[in-house]
């Protein structure tokens, strides 16, 4: 089997987990983590932007990789993600990550200051080769970065053995085709993850191996189905739990809190407390309560279709 079998299928973004103070709850993490096993997904995305980790410290993000791979080692697979806005704090969760076993680390580019791509490149390959016995995934993510993944960059990484994966969360599905495309004719075999989660059959379609998601963890089974589907050349019927995902997306986006806020809080009701999200980002709120019960009913009446 290909090295790279461990990344096909649907990798949940892995969501922050708090104690009632606020602070990082291994515990938490640990239970999370189980609960996406148990649930069947590939494996877990971590310390992302569902991660909220442009709102942590060094030391928090490496005490929930290390709380992770507590409950995930030797049974689904796990990408950390490592950038940090300079390259120091970057190459140390690196190294950190490749100490605790994950099976591949992750960047985006430095947000902020637009670097030239030279400078961008010397960042992904410094960071990668702090921990050189670990695979690297280029995060692609423009409209958040605000830089993207140029081909002229992408042709670049490639040199480094190391690149083995490319996240893409940008909107237009043909980015996923151009990806897959050149990766594979350079090495032969090449992951691309679908990353908008309204597009992940469409992503698929194009070549997409699996997906990273935000929603997932709230609704993993529905994931799961669609992904089945595909794979078992059910197109309508993953159209269908396509459309169904979107439904249910736009209607927690309808929320006036944060919409990791507000499928915590989903997953509150289910038994699985991790907590809510770290300022500034918006907590939710007794307004949202009837939307949120009324999507927590949507993400009910879709898994009993299935």
């Amino acid at each position: 089997m290909s090295s790279l079998e461990k990344y096909k299928g649907v990798i949940p973004a892995f969501y922050a987990c708090y104690d009632e103070n606020g602070s990082v709850s291994p515990e938490r993490v640990v239970k999370f983590t189980e609960y996406l096993i148990e649930k069947g997904v590939k494996g877990v995305y971590v310390n992302g932007s569902s991660g909220e980790c442009i709102y942590q410290s060094v030391a928090e993000r490496k005490l929930i990789i290390e709380s992770v791979m507590k409950a995930a080692r030797g049974k689904i697979t796990v990408i950390n993600h490592v950038a940090c806005n300079n390259t120091k704090d970057s190459v140390e969760l690196a190294r950190h990550s490749e100490e605790v076993g994950v099976d591949a680390i992750a960047s985006i580019p430095p947000i902020y200051f637009h670097l030239p791509e030279y400078a961008i490149a010397e960042y992904w390959n410094t960071i990668s080769a702090a921990a050189p016995n670990t695979d690297f995934v280029i995060y692609n993510i423009p409209q958040l970065a605000g830089t993207a993944l140029t081909m002229s960059l992408f042709r670049e990484m490639l040199k480094n053995p190391r690149v083995k994966a490319v996240k893409n969360s940008s909107m237009p599905v043909q980015d996923i085709q151009m990806f897959k495309t050149e990766g594979t004719a350079a090495r032969g075999e090449f992951i691309v993850f679908n990353g908008p989660d309204e597009q992940f059959i469409s992503g698929r379609m194009i070549g997409a191996d699996g997906g990273i998601g935000g929603t997932y963890a709230v609704m993993p089974e529905l994931f799961l189905a669609a992904d089945q589907a595909f794979r078992e050349g059910r197109c309508a019927d993953a159209l269908k739990l396509q459309n169904t995902i979107d439904e249910i997306i736009y209607a927690m986006c309808a929320c006036r809190a944060n919409l990791y806020a507000v499928m915590k809080e989903i997953l509150k009701g289910r038994g699985m407390d991790i907590g809510s999200v770290r300022a500034p980002l918006t907590p939710v709120c007794k307004a949202d309560l009837p939307q949120i019960e009324k999507c927590t009913k949507m993400i009910d009446d879709a898994i009993s279709e299935i």
